[in-house]
């Protein structure tokens, strides 16, 4: 009898235990982190901004379109915060000589004051304090920093770069925290006021890198707190400007990708998809290739969906790339291939340009100038008739298989506006396709130190031989 009662106690504790789980489970969904907001009382009439970090002495005409700047936009978010400063950023370096490093200067300071304040700071990097004397000093007066091991993760990099002030503002972009992205760079981002609702979503990518913190691998399940709020199915309807849009946020790579959340890919994919006229993409690089330990190999999935909308579906395409000295002559090959396909179907629409801010120079720009730095396009965005797509990364393999980055896609039905952010990105890639920065490179006209690049990799595949 008394172990007929032990069996019946210990189920009831059982049962008990499964109950709270699933009650602490449920709880878990929101979170503390949240501060209470939810899909039905957050913001949804929002404001939203593009910010431009354009290099001293890069000029367009005078009726080009310009926007905030990146400095005074990031300045305005700061000045706004009265709670909290969450950054995810692959770069901290606000110090140096350069001249042009006086703004990284000044925002580094106004973090300091932040902490002062008693305001909350939080900084994810894979970084550690100890290698960056911005991190170091942060943390020393006071802020959080959150050390993420990519290394031990799956050999990756954090490339992420976006901001959350006070569960209320965000920006996300090309930019991290480097004085170069406030200097030599040429970077884009949009900046959005006064949208939680959106904040409910991305704050959830920040909790999933915080939730990483010296940790030397990832769990083998998320926390339903971490899980995506909207998707391609799901997106959240707001007001952007007073014009009605559908967003939703995205993340890379998989192993950071919790239920409902959508990979990076998937996004590109949902834009791509839905357009209708035309696509125009611009990224530092263009390289479908994966490189692993001791071998590259191609990486077909945005290449073929460049390739399918092209010719299975009539769209116009344009690409613009960013050009240095840094260019692997690979991307001339595969813009090669994507233009042949083309020559064969009266329909298919593709043009590539190179973005060169240096021009002549960029081969040898530091062995003729070495006081000089030289000036690059980072943009990351992809802009259609009807959406627009802003991310962390360019468009090589090992970014989206191994780093972490997010985006944010937007999509909207009315772009006849001036206040449609999509009709004002469509413009900035304008901008830039028709400035004399922008150039059709022919095979025959590659650069020397291409060439140079090219023929000494086939050189040393023959002594191989």
């Amino acid at each position: 009898m008394s172990q007929q009662k032990c069996i019946v106690i210990f189920a009831l504790v059982c049962c008990f235990a499964i109950l709270v789980a699933l009650i602490f489970s449920a709880v878990d969904i929101m979170g503390e982190d949240e501060d209470g907001l939810s899909e039905k009382n957050c913001q949804n009439n929002c404001r939203v901004a593009l910010v431009e970090n354009i290099p001293e002495g890069i000029n367009y005409s005078d009726s080009a379109p310009s926007h905030l700047s990146l400095f005074q936009g990031w300045m305005n978010l700061l000045n706004m915060a009265e709670k909290s400063v969450d950054i995810v950023s692959s770069h901290w370096d606000l110090h140096h000589s350069h001249p042009s490093a006086c703004q990284g200067q000044h925002l580094f300071e106004k973090l300091l004051e932040l902490v002062s304040r008693n305001i909350e700071i939080k900084l994810v990097s894979d970084i550690l304090p100890t290698e960056s004397k911005v991190l170091n000093d942060l943390k020393t007066k006071g802020a959080e920093v959150l050390y993420m091991n990519m290394t031990a993760y799956n050999e990756g990099r954090l490339q992420s770069s976006f901001w959350i002030v006070d569960k209320q503002h965000v920006y996300i972009g090309s930019a991290s925290l480097d004085w170069r992205s406030l200097g030599q760079m040429k970077e884009l981002g949009v900046i959005v006021y006064n949208c939680s609702c959106l904040v409910l979503d991305l704050q959830r990518i920040f909790a999933l890198y915080s939730s990483l913190k010296y940790k030397n691998k990832v769990p083998p399940s998320w926390s339903k707190r971490l899980y995506g709020v909207y998707d391609t199915q799901n997106k959240l309807t707001l007001q952007l400007n007073e014009t009605k849009s559908e967003v939703f946020v995205s993340n890379s790579p998989k192993l950071f990708c919790p239920k409902d959340r959508v990979l990076d890919i998937e996004a590109i994919y949902n834009v791509i998809d839905d357009a209708k006229q035309f696509v125009y993409i611009a990224v530092m690089d263009y390289l479908p290739i994966v490189f692993d330990t001791n071998a590259k190999r191609y990486w077909p999935y945005l290449d073929g969906k460049i390739r399918e909308a092209l010719v299975l579906r009539n769209i116009k395409v344009r690409l613009l790339i960013s050009f240095s000295k840094d260019t692997d002559p690979l991307t001339f090959n595969f813009v090669s291939s994507l233009k042949a396909i083309c020559t064969e179907v009266p329909s298919c629409s593709l043009k590539v340009k190179f973005f060169d801010l240096e021009e002549e120079n960029a081969c040898f720009l530091k062995e003729q100038k070495n006081t000089s730095l030289p000036k690059l396009n980072r943009n990351k965005y992809m802009v259609t008739d009807g959406a627009a797509y802003i991310g962390n990364f360019d468009w090589v393999g090992n970014d989206f298989t191994q780093n972490a980055g997010a985006g944010l896609v937007i999509n909207q039905a009315d772009v006849g506006n001036n206040t449609s952010i999509v009709k004002q990105l469509k413009a900035v890639f304008e901008r830039d396709w028709y400035s004399h920065y922008a150039k059709s490179l022919q095979p025959t006209k590659i650069p020397n130190c291409l060439n140079y690049k090219l023929n000494k990799a086939v050189a040393n595949k023959t002594a191989m031989n």
